[in-house]
């Protein structure tokens, strides 16, 4: 007996990586529920920015499984890190730059909830939006209801159910400001928990989408003019923040530190290609080249939940990361940031 493993990694494709997979076929001794160790595969790193032609093998290295919720059965799922042929990781490899900082700042139990925006298009249109013209402006498209408001909601129930098939942490959808344009939340997880998530919940929205001959996006603002663009609001605490008596101090010490000196700056650049597009200080969004925090304020770079000011403890959302963040990036920079800012001051 035999079973089907889909090896899924992401690649080198800049200045916004791609995923990729393909499929080995494997012994049913080798199948994880037994106990075995997945085995490491190859790859032709040349046709996926990652080799030139004349070295091109690099190594696919598993590091999480999930059920394979479309092919069924034993089938599984395999994401995996990219290695050179020296096992250390590819430049490309941003999962093992997080895997030090989440040990090293350990003892704060991170959590994140991000929050993944993308859109639907048939051929060159958005979902919903009519041939050679415009829909009405957005506004009632916001978790509405109705076949002249909503666009797409079989693909995205399809997905939904995949993602819980899978076994992954999904927490919610709803349908966004803008027609055929969809949220869906992965969290509350750890930083390698959830970014390993949402690298799979994206390939699987891909992989459903097909089945509906339409395509999903993460361009942070694929239709330009008075719409709404695409995020990926990233929301954080540590167990001081999360904690009282003193978690509202711990909130307000992260939200400085993320505006100190480059920090802004540091961290917007790793958002997102086309970041400047989307963040114009519109369409709730603060404008990419300045820093705020507030209360309840979704026209603020950082944004306290009002329920976290009246309960004296929580976590902040991030509302700066693009679509197309890299969720190994945003989770990596928003621990290094706050986590040694907490440290500095005590607050751990």
């Amino acid at each position: 007996m035999t079973f089907k493993a889909e090896y899924l990694w992401i690649d080198g494709t800049e200045p916004t990586a791609k995923l990729r997979s393909k499929t080995k076929i494997l012994a049913a001794d080798q199948h994880p529920a037994h106990g075995a160790e997945l085995p490491i595969w190859g790859f032709d790193g040349s046709s996926t920015n990652q080799a030139k032609g004349h070295a091109s093998d690099r190594v696919l290295k598993p590091v999480a499984h999930y059920p394979d919720p479309i092919r069924g059965g034993e089938d599984i799922l395999v994401l995996c890190e990219v290695l050179d042929i020296d096992m250390t990781p590819h430049a490309s490899n941003t999962r093992a730059a997080l895997a030090e900082v989440a040990e090293r700042f350990g003892d704060q139990e991170s959590i994140f909830g991000i929050e993944q925006e993308y859109t639907f298009f048939k051929g060159a249109r958005p979902l919903g939006f009519p041939e050679g013209g415009f829909p009405a402006a957005q506004g009632g498209y916001y978790c509405g209801v109705g076949a002249d408001e909503i666009f797409g909601r079989d693909v995205v129930e399809a997905h939904l159910d995949n993602c819980l098939k899978a076994g992954l942490g999904i927490s919610g959808i709803n349908a966004e400001v803008m027609p055929g344009q969809w949220e869906f939340q992965v969290g509350p997880l750890s930083p390698l928990e959830v970014s390993d998530q949402l690298w799979v919940a994206r390939w699987l929205l891909y992989r459903t989408a097909e089945d509906f001959d339409v395509t999903a996006t993460l361009d942070p603002k694929p239709v330009k003019g008075d719409w709404n663009g695409a995020g990926a609001h990233t929301n954080f605490s540590t167990r001081a923040m999360r904690e009282g008596p003193d978690g509202y101090a711990a909130i307000i010490t992260a939200c400085e530190s993320l505006g100190e000196g480059s920090k802004p700056m540091d961290h917007v650049k790793n958002y997102g290609a086309g970041i400047d597009d989307r963040l114009t200080g519109l369409h709730e969004t603060a404008p990419w080249n300045e820093y705020s925090y507030g209360v309840s304020d979704r026209g603020a770079s950082v944004r306290i939940p009002w329920q976290v000011e009246k309960d004296g403890k929580g976590y902040i959302e991030d509302r700066r990361p693009n679509a197309n963040v890299d969720p190994y990036v945003v989770t990596r920079l928003l621990v290094d940031t706050c986590c040694a800012a907490l440290e500095k001051a005590g607050q751990v």
